[in-house]
């Protein structure tokens, strides 16, 4: 009877051990959400001829950015969505066309879902109770993201007659899960873009809607009263020429990188080369999660607060 007992009170302290020690690394990460918005088709080039994008200099003036941040090449779109979610390169990844579906190229390396490793999937091996979410006007990111390891995934299918349903979805979401991790992947400017042309009045009054739903998208985060433990990124997976991008110019291959809240430093333009792989490694270092050796991306230390 007391060896029942004694067992019952080790397994006891075991599992008291076990989820504070949970509670103990959580406790650790520089934030306990991290806000991704992707703006698919955002050059770095439209930021200072922006005259209506207050939401995203407020988060550039009160946090750190630069507009150096480099694509991958081809500068097009599932390339680069795939390097910003999973840390690598086209040549380890092996997406090769903007459209992607699968790698056109064997992947370099493969989890246990035979996919290159993503943010999400590792912050779900090693924290299996993050509630995640990816959002998206373009259906091709759930392609990218490894869906089997994210809690929530949904595409705003008819975007292109009503602007405004990926914000809907994405405040509703913030507000009734308060998601761990949550990306929001626009496809708005990237749209204008090709039908009208980059560097366009029109593809800066689009630029200019997206920031009033960014807007909206941080009084989402108020309203679930995580705002203020909360690390917003936001970047763009490519930019644009004329009516097109997959190119070599600066104009397709820069783009923004703005990092804002909870222990991130304020009003700093970056010095440091940032790449677009960069980004996941960067979120990873927000969680503490180690990363895997397949990706390349390392995180940008110094838009951390010492």
């Amino acid at each position: 009877m007391k060896k029942i007992i004694v067992m019952a009170v080790l397994l006891a302290s075991f599992a008291t051990t076990a989820v504070n020690g949970a509670s103990k690394s959580a406790e650790k990460w520089k934030a306990q959400h991290v806000l991704l918005i992707g703006l698919d088709g955002w050059g770095s080039y439209s930021v200072p001829k922006a005259h209506d994008i207050p939401n995203i200099r407020s988060l550039m003036k009160g946090g750190c950015w630069t507009l150096k941040k480099r694509c991958v090449l081809k500068s097009e779109s599932a390339i680069n969505w795939a390097s910003m979610f999973n840390g690598a390169p086209t040549e380890l990844h092996g997406y090769t066309n903007w459209n992607s579906r699968v790698p056109e190229v064997p992947s370099a390396y493969t989890n246990s879902h035979g996919l290159y490793p993503t943010i999400y999937s590792i912050l779900r091996e090693q924290y299996p109770k993050a509630e995640t979410g990816c959002i998206a006007e373009w259906d091709g990111i759930k392609y990218l993201v490894d869906s089997l390891t994210i809690n929530y995934v949904d595409v705003a299918s008819n975007y292109e007659n009503d602007n405004e349903q990926l914000c809907r979805m994405a405040e509703k979401y913030i507000k009734e899960k308060k998601p761990t991790f949550l990306a929001v992947c626009y496809d708005q400017i990237d749209h204008v873009g090709h039908a009208i042309g980059h560097d366009t009045p029109a593809y800066y009054d689009v630029l200019a809607r997206v920031d009033k739903q960014i807007g909206r998208i941080i009084q989402a985060l108020k309203d679930a009263g995580i705002y203020d433990d909360t690390i917003i990124l936001v970047t763009a997976d490519h930019g644009g020429i004329g009516r097109s991008h997959g190119g070599q110019s600066l104009l397709e291959m820069e783009i923004p990188f703005i990092v804002y809240g909870k222990n991130i430093r304020k009003g700093v333009e970056l010095k440091d080369v940032v790449i677009q792989y960069d980004t996941a490694a960067t979120i990873a270092e927000v969680f503490g999660l180690k990363r895997p050796q397949a990706w390349r991306g390392l995180p940008i230390y110094s838009v951390f607060e010492r």
